[in-house]
């Protein structure tokens, strides 16, 4: 007679990630399911890295970093870089160290490329070329982002989709990455996805809030964005630039909202349409946000605009942490 096989039981859950467009409401589900269970915040935003960008990042309040711990937020100056492979490095030593503390670590963002990276990992890319850079630059003068976005759009058609066409930072990169290696940048960031794909082999659990209805997504945008302004966003601005060691091109200074009032400080942007030109950049952020997580099937979606959006995430994840229980 055959021996009784056991029940199979789920994998252990090593994280969960909560990701989602801007202004969908993500920190404060991740509040809630921190204030639920013993959780660590470990934030996935390329832009909380930065010191003294508080305001135009909506950065968590020093109450709510309080009350639950965060990580990977205020950790590089603006000076500094930081990378898709810095943050795997990182986000890494963090899960298995609370872990190791019996919390549950809590991945939230909206930075998807630093998503993708922890998932599929990535290719070591060709190291920064000064000649290569250089030479993009004098074409980018000659004929301007838009035109080098196209050319990106020919070779790369998967990076372009998600750059906008005045991106120069990261036009400039993927084309550096194309002219130095013959490979697109895309090919670098896909090329292990058949071996990390499988999120539940990995021991990770991944809720996405996305809306259901784009234009209330659109209204919150805007409102957000009207409250940064009159919490003295321009006055922080203000504040990095009299630094005197920043410089537009920087990548904290092309994060969605700096760029714009940069611009207008500088006077390439009438100041009159700083508020207009910041929302719809952060619109486009959200559709380029949108467009990743689409690529993510793996991914339990909430509708964040639904009238009782956040009682279905914690009975979501009630559900999954019941699942992995011993």
């Amino acid at each position: 007679m055959a021996t009784p096989q056991a029940p199979e039981t789920a994998p252990p859950l090593r994280a969960l990630c909560l990701a989602g467009p801007t202004a969908a409401g993500k920190t404060a589900a991740a509040l809630a399911i921190a204030a639920r269970w013993p959780a660590e915040i470990i934030s996935v935003d390329s832009a909380l890295v930065y010191r003294g960008m508080d305001i135009g990042t909506a950065k968590p309040s020093a109450a709510e970093r309080a009350a639950v711990p965060h990580h990977l937020i205020d950790i590089r100056d603006p000076q500094q870089a930081y990378s898709a492979a810095e943050f795997v490095r990182d986000a890494e030593a963090l899960i298995d160290a609370i872990r190791g503390r019996g919390r549950l670590p809590l991945l939230v963002g909206g930075t998807m490329l630093y998503f993708k990276a922890l998932f599929d990992g990535l290719d070591d890319m060709p190291a920064a070329d000064p000649a290569v850079r250089a030479a993009l630059e004098a074409e980018a003068a000659a004929r301007g982002w838009p035109a080098l976005h196209a050319e990106l759009a020919r070779v790369d058609p998967v990076t372009a989709a998600r750059l906008a066409p005045a991106d120069s930072q990261r036009i400039q990169r993927a084309l550096e990455v194309w002219r130095v290696s013959g490979r697109p940048m895309s090919a670098f960031h896909t090329s292990n996805t058949g071996a990390k794909s499988d999120l539940s082999a990995l021991g990770i659990a991944l809720f996405s809030l996305e809306p259901q209805d784009r234009a209330w997504l659109h209204e919150r945008i805007a409102r957000r964005f009207d409250a940064m302004l009159a919490a003295g966003f321009l006055d922080e601005v203000l504040a990095l630039r009299a630094r005197g060691d920043l410089h537009a091109e920087l990548p904290a200074m092309r994060c969605v909202g700096y760029r714009q009032a940069w611009e207008a400080l500088d006077g390439t942007l009438p100041l009159a349409e700083l508020r207009d030109r910041g929302i719809f950049a952060t619109r486009q952020l959200a559709k380029r946000q949108l467009t990743w997580l689409r690529s993510m099937p793996a991914r339990t979606v909430v509708a964040c605009d639904a009238p009782q959006a956040l009682d279905t995430v914690l009975d979501r994840v009630a559900t999954l942490l019941q699942g992995h229980e011993a």
